[in-house]
């Protein structure tokens, strides 16, 4: 057994003393590896945090939001660090810090309108294709009038 572990040893020395290009291969597999790393992992938190920012920073009077902590509220005072927010049917007003900000539902709500208008504009247009399609296929046909 020690015979086997001396000569792995030995082996493994020779191999590596032998080429100095096992060295840079690692270097140059350690930078791949950093790059995947920030194109998978660093660069897409940053864009969500920038996104984050942008969202807080855009709040408006009047906004829905939601807090991180789940509390549903509407913006009625805002701050330099902080905004104020009103909620319940009772109109309990609370001063919450910005970064607590989690989604502004306003906002969401106005998205959503968008993309189902932007969908149906598309569908009534595909539909229209097909019915522009159909009346040329229609008129393309002889006239079997006696």
């Amino acid at each position: 057994m020690e015979t086997i572990l001396m000569m792995a040893s030995t082996s493994s020395t020779t191999t590596s003393s032998g080429s100095s290009g096992g060295t840079s291969s690692y270097i140059i597999l350690m930078v791949v590896l950093i790059a995947v790393m920030y194109f998978l992992m660093i660069r897409p938190q940053r864009k969500r945090q920038k996104e984050e920012q942008e969202m807080r920073s855009s709040l408006e009077i009047g906004d829905e939001i939601v807090t991180i902590g789940g509390i549903v509220g509407k913006v009625v005072t805002i701050r330099e660090n902080d905004i104020v927010i009103e909620t319940g049917a009772d109109r309990i007003k609370m001063k919450i810090e910005r970064w607590a900000v989690n989604t502004n539902k306003t906002k969401t709500e106005q998205h959503q309108k968008e993309v189902d208008a932007a969908k149906e504009a598309a569908k009534a247009k595909k539909k229209k294709g097909k019915k522009n399609k159909e009346e040329d296929s229609d008129s393309n046909l002889p006239d079997t009038k006696e």
